[in-house]
């Protein structure tokens, strides 16, 4: 099998300045010495389930996403087949000008001619293509900051073989658009926007809302547009070769390391430069394959709060790009999350309760394994669920110290672990306010309390402009319709995020836990443009500068400055304080 992964030349398709400088394979850059690492070629890929001999969870060669990976797959979690470039083999990529060791290009042809046999399909074959997702993985977690790459091996003939295996021509032209809708903007820096645009455009044209209610026949007609958008902004065709597709996803994930939001991420939470992404390159599972299929994300507890049970959201047929992003209101993943703004009968639990059982075990399971809460992305394709990544979740300090707590109650760690699991500021932000309760009542709208605690600040509508007022010495509350990695400096310069789209797992959700900032997400009710710096909700209108109070501890938002509370340490904070003590 012939997968063109040693060829030396890399597409001139890939037109945005780094690409074309610096391109995975490029001949832009002067000839390496022979390969002198040919010997440790063996540490640089690690391949993983269905059959693969597996091999140390290490984090730091494989990333927390490759460890995970493999980690699951010794347990028998099921977890796609695939294989982990390592960070070693990343930083001699980096250091060789990022171009590969030929010794690379040999095991990357290996691995996947290994992955083909396990999956029982062909990348860039037309009776049973094998699509495969590109992954970025760091050491520590950093949710949004790198690059994913879907669907990669679609083309003008694998799409027809993708509809015929499975019967189903709407499907395989989804894929294939999403495809062309990821790759462009991540490998040849075509803006995002145009695709969306398109889309949008087509969709007002045809009198629909959602991207589930295209037929096949939209996404056909759709799909020479997306590739006419590439063609004018890079000057050559979208690339129909599935080898060249794999070899510049793979190079744009390793140099995605260094981008402007990365670097700003670990910045802000004292990470260092070195070390690299690790890259996996894992067989497609498609949760947008039919309506018994979806994706989710959930944490074994709430992030939030800390409290036991699975704690999550779920979208049905749909990719987990759809989940995280924001643009669609997921369903809640258990049926105790269903509320009035989540009708009924919703939930996974409810539509594929044996699915539900299943992952409710794994996810069980999972936690015990590693000893901490667990923040695990899922797929279910016609009714198979599989694990995609587990990882220590982000939480809030009340949760931090309750679920320390519950697990050295549980005897899953020990005491004397739970107070080191505990950063001491932890115990001061649980002293942050709450919205006086007689204040409550004059909620603006309301929200999904997604990190807890209360704040007063200006609106801003972009990250820019909350930046710079917040240079000013002004509180400033970042307002987005939903937040995505490149708003992390606004986010780190407010002192609490809005959002009136996403859900519990968003970005803005998951990133503010993680930062410490009190959050409110999915506020549906409101109206945020932040082109006219605008929000609107009823008959009342916020204009940036406004002030406005939200309360991420119960999800309701005010006008003005609102009353503040203090609120009192519960139960949990006693018991660490004892065993700190002790």
């Amino acid at each position: 099998m012939d997968t063109g992964l040693d060829v030396r030349v890399i597409s001139a398709s890939a037109c945005s300045v780094a690409a074309s400088v610096v391109a995975f394979g490029s001949t832009l850059l002067k000839p390496v010495a022979p390969d002198a690492a040919t010997a440790d070629a063996a540490s640089w890929i690690a391949e993983f389930g269905a059959g693969a001999a597996g091999g140390p969870a290490d984090p730091e060669r494989l990333g927390g996403k490759g460890a995970g990976l493999m980690a699951m797959a010794r347990l028998g979690i099921p977890v796609p087949p695939g294989f982990t470039i390592t960070t070693d083999a990343g930083q001699r990529v980096r250091a060789a000008g990022d171009r590969p060791p030929a010794a690379l290009e040999r095991r990357i042809d290996a691995a996947l001619a290994a992955l083909e046999s396990r999956a029982g399909a062909r990348f860039g074959g037309r009776e049973a293509p094998l699509l495969l997702a590109v992954r970025s993985g760091a050491r520590a977690s950093m949710p949004g900051m790198m690059d994913t790459v879907l669907n990669i091996g679609l083309n003008d003939a694998t799409v027809e073989g993708l509809a015929d295996r499975h019967g189903d021509a709407r499907f395989a032209y989804d894929c294939y658009r999403r495809l062309i809708q990821t790759y462009a903007p991540v490998v040849l820096g075509v803006p995002a926007h145009r695709f969306d645009d398109l889309l949008d455009a087509h969709k007002a044209a045809r009198g629909l809302t959602r991207d589930a209610d295209l037929t096949a026949e939209d996404w056909r007609a759709l799909l020479p547009l997306y590739r006419r958008a590439v063609e004018e902004s890079c000057g050559t065709p979208f690339p129909q070769d599935p080898a060249e597709q794999l070899r510049a996803a793979i190079g744009a994930v390793f140099r995605s390391w260094m981008n402007p939001r990365a670097i700003a991420f670990r910045a802000l939470h004292g990470l260092s430069d070195e070390g690299g992404t690790a890259v996996t390159v894992q067989a497609m599972v498609f949760g947008n394959r039919d309506d018994r299929s979806g994706s989710g994300v959930l944490f074994t507890r709430d992030p939030s709060t800390g409290e036991p049970g699975l704690c999550g959201e779920f979208l049905a047929n749909a990719q987990g790009e759809d989940v995280v992003a924001g643009g669609r209101n997921p369903d809640p993943l258990a049926a105790g999350q269903e509320t009035a703004r989540a009708a009924a009968d919703r939930s996974m639990e409810r539509r594929m309760p044996a699915v539900f059982a299943e992952l409710r075990a794994v996810a069980d399971r999972l936690e015990r394994a590693f000893g901490d809460m667990q923040d695990i992305e899922f797929t279910v394709e016609s009714g198979r669920l599989f694990i995609l990544q587990t990882r220590a979740g982000k939480r809030s300090s009340a949760a931090s110290v309750r679920i320390a707590v519950d697990l050295a109650e549980a005897g899953i760690i020990t005491r004397a672990e739970a107070v080191r699991r505990v950063d001491p500021r932890a115990l001061d932000e649980l002293l942050r306010p709450a919205v006086a309760e007689d204040a409550a009542a004059d909620a603006l709208a309301v929200g999904l309390a997604a990190s807890p605690g209360a704040v007063t600040g200006h609106a801003a509508f972009t990250s820019e402009d909350a930046e710079r007022l917040a240079g000013t010495g002004v509180p400033v509350l970042l307002c987005r319709p939903e937040t995505a990695p490149d708003d992390i400096r606004g986010m780190q310069a407010a002192v609490g995020i809005l959002t009136a789209r996403g859900g519990f797992t968003s970005h803005a959700a998951t990133v503010a836990r993680g930062m410490g900032r009190p959050c409110v997400a999915g506020a549906r009710a409101l109206r945020i443009d932040p082109e006219q710096g605008v929000m609107t909700v009823g008959g009342v209108t916020v204009r940036a500068g406004d002030l406005l109070t939200i309360d991420g501890s119960s999800g309701i938002v005010l006008l003005g400055a609102a009353p503040l509370v203090r609120t009192a340490p519960d139960g949990a904070v006693a018991r660490l304080l004892e065993w700190t003590a002790a």
